[in-house]
């Protein structure tokens, strides 16, 4: 073959798409059965939009008499959401030491692991309802039920979160001569807590939502308050619930993500202003300072 010959390739085959095809062809399959099976009414869904139209106008204007009822079930939501976070995340961070393979042994990882699962099989309103019956009716109920279902996904988290550490801090505090707990002192918990607290500011966030529906099982809150309206077809005084749920949970979405944000990048994270790039720690003290006078 001399150098002005042209070398040919072949086009390679064209893929089969026989697989593609075949998962798409399974799950229509499995979605037309999951609806045949729950009965779905094609002309109800049809009609649920403009019927969503209807209740939605009868809400509004809302009856700003409401307010101060409204604002009180929401108010006691926030409390319950608030002392279930805490429940979680008390026990939930012990858990987690436990639950994690390289900082406890074999079994006693799996034995927490698979609690920590069991825990998290029940959502919250199964938990209320069962609660409800033993501690009756009322906030405490939906605040022990958000409690209990956040150390399991919380302890989860915290176990994965062990796992994923840099062993260099905990062989330096072995080497030290530190005790077991020391070592989990010195060595873990100091890289482990800001990622920890983050989940922790995340899960208030999703207790907050939990907590608003726990009301309709009898455990307080602004729950309450949007069942009673609805039930009684209180449109104007739902909609004026449902705004204070609305306004509340973007609220504190933003304050919870400022926060994480914080903790995870620090006090001394860079921030741009435009095409500035600030430096606050260099800012304040003057460091790094050229001194044009010189020489």
């Amino acid at each position: 073959m001399t150098a002005g010959t042209a070398t040919r390739v072949e086009r390679p085959s064209v893929p089969s798409h026989g697989r593609r095809n075949s998962s798409i062809v399974a799950v229509a399959i499995l979605v037309i059965w999951a609806a045949f099976a729950v009965g779905v009414d094609p002309e109800k869904l049809l009609r649920l939009p403009g019927q969503l139209v209807q209740i939605a106008s009868r809400m509004f204007p809302p009856d700003l008499g409401y307010f101060a009822t409204a604002w009180s079930g929401m108010l006691e939501s926030l409390q319950m959401a608030w002392i279930g976070t805490l429940i979680g995340a008390a026990f939930s961070l012990p858990l987690g030491f436990f639950g994690a393979k390289n900082v406890s042994s074999g079994v006693v990882s799996s034995v927490i692991r698979q609690f920590l699962n069991a825990i998290r099989a029940f959502p919250e309103i199964v938990l209320a309802i069962l609660l409800v019956t033993i501690v009756g009716l009322g906030p405490i109920a939906g605040a022990l039920a958000i409690g209990i279902h956040s150390i399991g996904t919380l302890g989860k988290l915290t176990a994965e979160v062990i796992e994923g550490i840099d062993p260099g801090p905990v062989e330096a505090a072995r080497a030290a001569g530190g005790r077991p707990i020391q070592i989990q002192r010195w060595g873990v918990l100091p890289q482990v807590l800001p990622d920890t607290v983050a989940f922790w500011l995340y899960r208030f966030e999703i207790n907050i939502r939990a907590a608003a529906v726990l009301g309709i099982v009898g455990a307080g809150g602004i729950g309450g308050v949007l069942q009673n309206t609805v039930l009684y077809r209180r449109w104007d005084k739902a909609g004026m619930a449902i705004i204070i749920v609305v306004l509340v949970t973007i609220l504190i979405d933003f304050i919870s993500g400022a926060i994480r944000r914080r903790i995870i990048e620090g006090a001394g994270a860079r921030r741009f202003h435009g095409e500035e790039l600030e430096e606050p720690d260099f800012a304040a003290t003057g460091a790094g300072r050229v001194d044009t006078d010189a020489g």
